[in-house]
C-alpha cells in the first residue's frame, strides 16, 4: 500500500509512468494498473486523511462479483465422482447427462472447473482414478499379531495379509503364519472368495514369494503365482520397485488395518490362528461399514455399487495350490520330487522338465505340454513308473546299458557284481536300478576299487540294497573293519548271493 500511495502522489505531481516505475523500482505495467484502478474507484490525490490501507485495498481490489447460481443448478459432485470410476465413463459424458436433465445448467468448461475444484478437496490418495473392478492391491502389514501356543506357552508372530480394491477401497485382511508362497497364494484365493469375484489385475509389492525377479520393465513372476492368476483369469502387475504410490491404496489399507483392527486387538490374547482371524473378521466388517466423510458412503456401499457389477465371476472350482519346480530327468527316465522318483517317457531322459506338484498329484511338463501325471508318493526314495514310459528291448541308452553296468561291476569284483545284481533284481524294471547302480560304480573313482569291493561285501552281509548305505560304509570306514570269523560263520571268499539264502539280517 505504501508504494501504491507513492504512485498516486508522483502521478499527481506530473511524472510519467516510466519515471515513476524507475523511481519506485516497480514495473511500468503495475504503475499503469494502479493509476487505472484509482481512476475507476474515483480516488484523487491527496487521499482522504482517514483512508486506511485496508480501505484503500478494498477500493482498488474489490472481490470478483459472485455469479448468481439462479438458473444454474449445482451438480451432485460426489455421485459424479463415483460414476467416473465405472468403465468407459468420462466427464464429457456426465456433462451431457447433466445438461439433458438441467437444460440451463453449467457449460462444459464451467462444469469441469467446478468438478476439479470440488475434487481438489479430497485426500491425495483419493484423487487417483481407479476403474471399478480393475485392480486389487495386496501387501503384508508391517505389524504382526501374537498367537500363544496353548501347550508350550511359546509366542508366535502371525503375519497380516491385506487386500484393497481400487475403486471402493473395500478391504480384506487375515492372519497367516508366514509370508511364504503357500500362504501368499492361499490368502489371494480367500480374498477373491471374500470379494465374491475377481478383479482384472492384482498389484502386489515385489515380495519374493510372488515376484521372482523385480524389474522396472520386465518383472519375472513366480510360476506358481502366475498359475494361480491364470486359474482366476486375472493378471499380475507388480508395483514398480521403489514406487510406493503405485500401491498407495493398499498402503492406506494397511494403515487402516493397523489402526482400526490390530491396535484394538493389542491387549487381547489368542491361542490359535483361527481365533485371531475370527476377531479380525469382526472388526473388518465394522471398518468396511464406516461411512467416509468425503463421499458420504461406506466402503461396503461403494463396493456393492461399483465393484460387484464389474468383478469377474469366480471359477467353479477353487484353486488348488501347486508348486512348480524345474527338474532334469535321469538316465532311468525318472525325475526326483520330494525324495520320490516319477517316470516320464524314456525319450526325455536327461531333459529339463517342469514338475507341477500338488498335495495329491505330480504332473510333468515339457515345453508347456504335459507328458506325465502321477499320484503323489511318499518320500521313501522309491519309484513310481508307468509301463508306457519304459523303452522297448531295442531302445537302450547309448552309453549306460544293463550290459555295461554288469560288466563294470564284474570287473570291480564279485561282491560288487553280487550287490549290483541284487539291486537290479529288486526293482520292477531293471532301469529303475540304474541310478543307484551307476552311483555305486562311480564310488570307485573317489575311494578306489578295492575299498568299493569291501564296502559291497559289507553291504551284502547286512542286507542293504541302496547307494546311500554303501556311501555310509565308506564314509565311516566300515569296509576296513572286518567282522570276526565267528560272526561270519567262519566263511571265507566272496559272499554267496542266491534268492533262497536268507542271510544274517533275516534273524535280526
Amino acid at each position: 500500500m505504501r508504494k501504491i500511495r507513492d504512485v498516486l502522489r508522483l502521478h499527481a505531481g506530473g511524472l510519467s509512468k516510466r519515471r515513476i516505475a524507475v523511481s519506485l523500482t516497480i514495473g511500468r505495467t503495475a504503475v499503469g494498473d494502479y493509476i487505472s484502478r484509482a481512476k475507476h474507484a474515483g480516488l484523487v490525490w491527496p487521499l482522504a486523511g482517514g483512508l486506511s490501507d485496508e480501505d484503500l485495498d478494498r477500493l482498488l481490489f474489490p472481490p470478483a462479483p459472485v455469479v448468481s447460481p439462479q438458473g444454474r443448478p449445482p451438480a451432485d459432485w460426489p455421485a459424479l465422482h463415483l460414476e467416473l470410476k465405472r468403465p468407459g465413463v468420462t466427464l464429457s459424458l456426465l456433462w451431457e447427462e447433466y445438461r439433458a436433465v438441467q437444460t440451463d445448467g453449467y457449460g462444459y468448461s464451467q462444469f469441469c472447473a467446478r468438478y476439479r475444484a470440488w475434487k481438489g478437496g479430497l485426500d491425495v490418495t483419493m484423487r487417483q482414478s481407479h476403474v471399478a473392478g480393475e485392480k486389487m492391491f495386496v501387501d503384508y502389514a508391517g505389524a504382526t499379531a501374537e498367537v500363544i501356543d496353548p501347550e508350550t506357552g511359546e509366542v508366535h508372530e502371525a503375519q497380516i495379509f491385506v487386500a484393497t480394491l481400487g475403486a471402493s477401497n473395500y478391504t480384506y485382511a487375515e492372519a497367516t503364519w508366514t509370508q511364504g508362497l503357500p500362504n501368499w497364494i492361499g490368502s489371494h484365493a480367500r480374498a477373491f472368495a471374500y470379494f465374491g469375484g475377481v478383479p482384472g489385475q492384482v498389484v502386489p509389492d515385489n515380495l519374493k514369494s510372488g515376484v521372482a525377479r523385480a524389474c522396472l520393465y520386465d518383472p519375472e513372476i513366480n510360476r506358481s503365482y502366475a498359475d494361480m492368476a491364470a486359474h482366476y483369469g486375472t493378471a499380475i502387475v507388480p508395483a514398480r520397485p521403489r514406487k510406493p504410490r503405485d500401491k498407495a491404496k493398499v498402503e492406506v489399507g494397511v494403515q487402516l488395518v493397523e489402526r482400526w483392527i490390530l491396535a484394538r486387538l493389542r491387549n487381547r490374547r489368542f491361542f490359535s490362528l483361527a481365533e485371531l482371524n475370527q476377531a479380525i473378521r469382526e472388526l473388518l466388517e465394522k471398518l468396511n461399514g464406516r461411512v467416509t466423510k468425503h463421499l458420504g458412503a461406506s466402503r461396503r456401499q461403494l463396493f456393492e455399487t461399483l465393484d460387484i457389477p464389474a468383478l469377474k465371476r469366480l471359477p467353479t472350482q477353487a484353486y488348488e495350490y501347486a508348486e512348480w519346480k524345474q527338474r532334469r530327468a535321469g538316465l532311468d527316465y525318472h525325475v526326483e520330487v520330494a525324495k520320490h522318483y516319477y517316470s516320464v517317457p524314456h525319450g526325455l531322459a536327461k531333459q529339463k522338465l517342469w514338475a507341477r506338484i500338488t498335495e495329491r498329484t505330480v504332473e510333468i511338463f515339457h515345453k508347456g505340454k504335459r507328458v506325465a501325471a502321477h499320484m503323489r508318493g511318499s518320500g521313501n526314495r522309491r519309484h513310481t513308473t508307468v509301463a508306457e514310459h519304459m523303452p522297448s528291448a531295442h531302445r537302450r541308452y547309448a552309453s549306460w546299458t544293463l550290459e555295461r553296468i554288469r560288466r563294470e561291476a564284474t570287473e570291480n569284483g564279485p561282491n560288487t557284481k553280487a550287490l549290483i545284481d541284487r539291486i537290479l533284481r529288486s526293482r520292477p524294471h531293471p532301469e529303475q536300478g540304474f541310478r543307484a547302480s551307476i552311483g555305486i560304480l562311480r564310488l570307485a573313482k573317489s575311494h578306489g576299487g578295492e575299498r568299493l569291493e569291501a564296502a559291497c561285501e559289507r553291504a551284502l552281509e547286512i542286507g542293504t540294497q541302496s547307494y546311500s548305505s554303501v556311501v555310509s560304509i565308506l564314509k565311516n570306514n566300515l569296509d576296513r573293519h572286518k567282522p570276526s570269523p565267528s560272526a561270519k560263520g567262519a566263511a571265507t571268499g566272496p559272499a554267496i548271493d542266491h534268492a533262497n539264502i536268507r542271510g544274517p539280517h533275516y534273524f535280526q
